[in-house]
């Protein structure tokens, strides 16, 4: 939780930030953006009003020409337009024409004629042959509100190369004001999204890490602690490759553990039998009744025997063991498998003169496994209660479902399990003595049946009954 904390903090961080300062950028980009526009649009109409006011200004007409009654006739028009949802009513340009000394001649306000404006920069550089062009304050003093004048030459129609005036263009930049707050205005809005955008892609993107990363972490505290399990599934970058390396890790450092506990395991349970078949076989090689040779015969086979099982289910624990999930997983139908499971045991139920009742239900629930594994499981816990179970006596194989799982039960009449027992039935190696005096298995069933219900996502169980008897369960999630 922290980590994902630190993280949303940290992508979000950036992120927003990044998208702040940017946001401040092209805010603050917006006021002169749009007079730079602005600028533009006033040097465009300078120059084709120049055009259009040369006639009238050398005729000596300005003031009261063609081109005075059209502008004035322009300014009393009401566009009715509406920019950006600011409304626009009327026009804002002021239009001044000088003479080739700076001498006003003409002011669409009519306010400054006869003043001279040729020390003014817009009017001084354009008499010089350059682009003029001013921002002065719209009243002495006031410099919160200034007038952008933009400049452009008047020629001579008939002598274009001569300049006979200087017509300016000035429009108040607090006409622009409207249009630069909307657009700021909207910048702001798409840049709030922007941010509740980022800050959603953080909670993803730390949501999404977070979940691969603690799958990790949890993986790594399971192997710490030597417990099986599966991988995080692999992915195509980082994160995958670690998810990799941690199980190529944990596959080396658990075989090697694996084969030195199994290694000590196997040569201590070997020693019991490897000296009864020792031992056997050197009385042999003395002169011997008959009686006595067969009988030492017989315990070199019982031995041979119990070597041969004690390997074969050693092998088979270790192929469930190594595995940290499970490898192959199908639809298994548990009273089928229950019914087959019966029919292989029938050769030794009817040797050990016990019954078997099958009890299993109208709809039989099913489950997503290993069949194969299964198999193998539900018969070692029937090996287990056949073991046990007293010559006459009947062992129940039930199938049932219970709160979402499939529960297989296999129930005896025996002696039970004692108390001090009930901790260690699953330890490996660990078994009971039998009541008719055969010899103890090798230990090795029932911890099978637990690896292949903890593959299965389920649980194994061994507890005594009411009435006498021991219960033995598997406990599997419905598929």
């Amino acid at each position: 939780m922290r980590l994902g904390l630190r993280l949303f903090l940290g992508f979000f961080l950036i992120v927003g930030l990044a998208a702040f300062f940017v946001l401040q950028v092209f805010v603050g980009e917006v006021k002169p953006g749009v007079r730079q526009a602005m600028e533009s649009t006033l040097v465009d109409t300078a120059n084709a009003l120049a055009v259009m006011a040369a006639a009238d200004l050398k005729a000596g007409r300005i003031a009261e020409g063609d081109f005075a009654r059209q502008l004035a006739e322009a300014a009393r028009r009401d566009p009715g337009a509406r920019i950006w949802d600011v409304p626009k009513r009327g026009i804002d340009l002021r239009v001044t024409v000088t003479d080739a000394r700076g001498i006003v001649v003409y002011d669409s306000r009519g306010r400054d004629l006869g003043r001279d404006n040729s020390r003014w920069n817009d009017v001084y550089r354009t008499l010089r042959g350059e682009y003029g062009a001013r921002s002065s304050p719209e009243a002495p003093g006031d410099h919160a509100h200034t007038v952008m004048h933009v400049a452009a030459p008047v020629h001579d129609p008939d002598d274009p190369g001569r300049l006979i005036g200087v017509l300016t263009v000035a429009r108040p930049n607090r006409s622009l004001e409207p249009f630069i707050e909307a657009g700021q205005r909207r910048m702001l809005h798409q840049g709030a999204w922007l941010v509740g955008l980022s800050a959603l892609v953080a909670v993803l993107v730390t949501a999404w890490l977070s979940r691969r990363i603690g799958r990790l972490a949890r993986y790594a505290r399971a192997v710490a602690a030597g417990e099986p399990a599966a991988p995080p599934p692999p992915g195509r970058d980082e994160l995958g490759d670690l998810a990799r390396a941690l199980e190529d890790m944990r596959r080396k450092l658990e075989g090697k553990a694996y084969v030195e506990q199994y290694v000590q395991s196997l040569t201590h349970e070997m020693k019991s039998p490897l000296a009864a078949i020792r031992g056997a076989a050197e009385l042999l090689q003395e002169p011997l009744p008959e009686a006595e040779r067969q009988r030492f015969a017989r315990n070199i086979l019982q031995q041979q025997g119990r070597l041969t099982e004690t390997i074969d289910k050693l092998l088979a624990l270790a192929e469930v063991e190594q595995h940290g999930w499970l490898q192959r997983r199908e639809p298994v139908d548990l009273a089928e498998l229950a019914a087959a499971v019966a029919a292989a045991g029938e050769p030794r139920l009817a040797a050990a003169g016990v019954d078997l009742c099958l009890e299993l239900p109208a709809q039989p629930p099913r489950v997503a496994g290993d069949p194969f594994l299964l198999r193998q499981a539900l018969g070692n816990l029937l090996d287990n209660a056949l073991a046990f179970a007293p010559r006459g006596s009947m062992l129940v194989l039930a199938l049932a479902e219970e709160g979402g799982q499939a529960v297989l039960r296999v129930l005896d009449r025996g002696p039970g399990v004692p108390d001090y027992a009930l901790e260690r039935v699953f330890e490996r190696f660990y078994s009971l003595p039998r009541p008719d005096g055969q010899p103890r298995s090798s230990g090795l069933g029932l911890p099978f049946v637990r690896e292949v219900a903890r593959l299965h996502g389920g649980r194994a169980w061994l507890g005594n009954r009411a009435g006498g008897g021991a219960e033995a369960g598997l406990a599997l999630p419905r598929g």
